[in-house]
């Protein structure tokens, strides 16, 4: 494995766009290969077995480009699938997981809320993290639909911003003082957030914790590149380009592969 090699980064569509972009803040002379399934999206309608089987596939799409690392920039697929990865591959695996235990720490009000996507809330791996923190009350509501509308590129339409309010308002009235977005798609939504609910609710991601796990195995691994120039970023959806170009905004290949 050569240190310059890149990073391989997967997520259900544009959503993990979100972790590359902390892990290339971190790392910015790491070369990173994105892959957005945005063909499958959203995962977390899927049966356990689909998203195990399009990790796989994704996997083995990033595998064949000579990546050193594979991150899973997927809440739903980590949460349902990360055993099943760990077990095939060899290589290095990071996952993610909604961030309830920094968001246990922080709360005043022992009130924490999660927005997450089904097959997240649903995966056994979320249930067994949530009984861990007993004396918390922990808020879980279904972000139902917020994908697909990221997906499409209706970020600021009517549609996303009710459907954010329904979601949100009834976590603030039942004092949530902290806020867990559990997929990587939803930090896109943070200013609409803002606007929703009270200065004093922290919102919490995954972002810089995946980024800071991603570079810790890399360095007990000797695999950081010493390369000191910036890294070449390469973009892969197998859909129509467009949309996720709208999120990209620093130097980057973006490119339609059927992978």
């Amino acid at each position: 494995m050569q240190n310059n090699n890149p990073i391989g980064i997967f997520d259900s569509g544009i959503g993990g766009t979100t972790i590359w972009r902390d892990i290339n803040l971190l790392m910015p002379n790491e070369n990173t290969i994105y892959i957005g399934d945005q063909l499958n999206a959203p995962y977390g309608f899927k049966t356990k077995e689909e998203i195990i089987n399009l990790s796989f596939k994704n996997i083995d799409y990033l595998l064949s480009q000579d990546c050193k690392i594979i991150v899973v920039a997927c809440n739903t697929a980590t949460t349902n699938a990360i055993n099943e990865i760990r077990n095939k591959y060899k290589i290095p695996i990071i996952g993610i997981e909604p961030a309830i235990k920094p968001a246990t720490s922080l709360t005043k009000t022992a009130t924490v809320g999660i927005l997450a996507t089904k097959g997240t809330i649903t995966s056994d791996l979320f249930a067994s993290k949530v009984k861990l923190y007993s004396d918390v009350k922990i808020i879980e509501q279904i972000g139902y639909n917020l994908v697909s509308l990221i997906e499409s590129g209706q970020i600021h339409s009517k549609e996303l911003k009710k459907l954010l309010r329904d979601y949100l308002i009834p976590m603030v009235d039942q004092g949530m003082d902290t806020l867990v977005l559990g997929c990587t798609h939803y930090p896109y939504l943070i200013p609409i957030i803002k606007e929703i609910i009270p200065d004093n609710i922290q919102i919490i991601d995954s972002g810089k914790a995946v980024a800071k796990q991603t570079r810790k195995i890399l360095e007990q691994n000797n695999l950081l590149n010493q390369d000191n120039k910036l890294g070449i970023s390469t973009f892969y959806t197998n859909v129509d380009p467009t949309v996720l170009k709208t999120f990209i905004t620093e130097p980057a290949i973006i490119e339609y592969k059927n992978f």
